[in-house]
């Protein structure tokens, strides 16, 4: 089902990605809406599954964790089941922060954030690796974040490009 939305609902959005702690009065007036409306617009939003959740982004390397790596890995059996079992695995694996089923060479990436390389390295061998249906993993180690940008490019009309 489409859900239609206005250049209001746009705006509502656009804030909310880049600031999702901003009370509802500063978003109203953010839009140009009084609040009790913004308010409706927003739980509308929320209730149509557009606003999944809100959550705070915090920085893993003030935190401990220095070490963001991505891991390829290739499956010997691509089944539905197979492919299902494996990503119930990585629910499983708090190292793995995102995860892609892909198209091409590799069946899925893992973006992973650990404290250190060892913490790292015990995870690929004695975790993923050893997977059941695993047939290879290749790791890419970053050297620094050069853009961080969570969501979805929003303009103040609609999706970008639109």
């Amino acid at each position: 089902m489409a859900i239609e939305l206005d250049a209001t609902d746009w705006r509502i959005l656009r804030e909310l990605q880049a600031d999702g702690r901003m009370t509802n009065i500063a978003l109203a007036n953010r839009i140009g809406l009084s609040a009790p409306p913004c308010l409706r617009r927003v739980r509308a939003l929320e209730e149509a599954g557009l606003i999944a959740s809100y959550t705070a982004l915090v920085d893993e390397v003030r935190l401990g964790y220095a070490l963001t790596a991505f891991a390829m890995v290739r499956l010997h059996n691509q089944a539905e089941s197979d492919l299902r079992s494996f990503e119930n695995r990585i629910f499983g694996w708090p190292l793995v922060r995102e995860a892609y089923m892909l198209s091409g060479e590799s069946d899925f990436i893992l973006k992973c954030i650990a404290r250190d390389l060892q913490r790292f390295q015990s995870f690929v061998l004695d975790e993923l690796t050893a997977a059941p249906n695993v047939a290879s993993v290749k790791t890419y180690l970053t050297i620094r974040r050069a853009k961080r940008e969570p969501g979805v490019p929003i303009t103040v009309a609609g999706p970008e490009g639109t």
